[in-house]
């Protein structure tokens, strides 16, 4: 990957939204709803605390994680989706 995110950011690849619901009506553009679940592809060093030390992340790379629905910063790397978080965005690891 060529992004690194610094101190306690991390970078989320999106799921795809859903194509179609449970009952097999598919949904257009316009009715999908954003994911909220996606998989952790960077991770930064760390939070510094008061005192200057670094507070380590608890995710890692390749973790899946629920999200809130309008969490984050979307970018675009090489045609790719991606969103840019702070670990405290993050509401639990799937």
């Amino acid at each position: 990957m060529k992004i690194k995110p610094l101190g306690d950011r991390i970078v989320i690849k999106p799921s795809p939204a859903e194509e179609k619901t449970k009952g097999g009506i598919f949904l257009p553009d316009t009715a999908k709803e954003k994911p909220v679940i996606g998989e952790v592809v960077a991770v930064g060093p760390g939070r510094k605390s008061d005192d200057g030390k670094v507070v380590s992340m608890e995710l890692k790379v390749g973790d899946k994680v629920l999200y809130g629905k309008y969490s984050g910063t979307e970018v675009t790397i090489d045609d790719q989706e991606y969103l840019i978080m702070r670990e405290s965005d993050i509401f639990a690891v799937v």
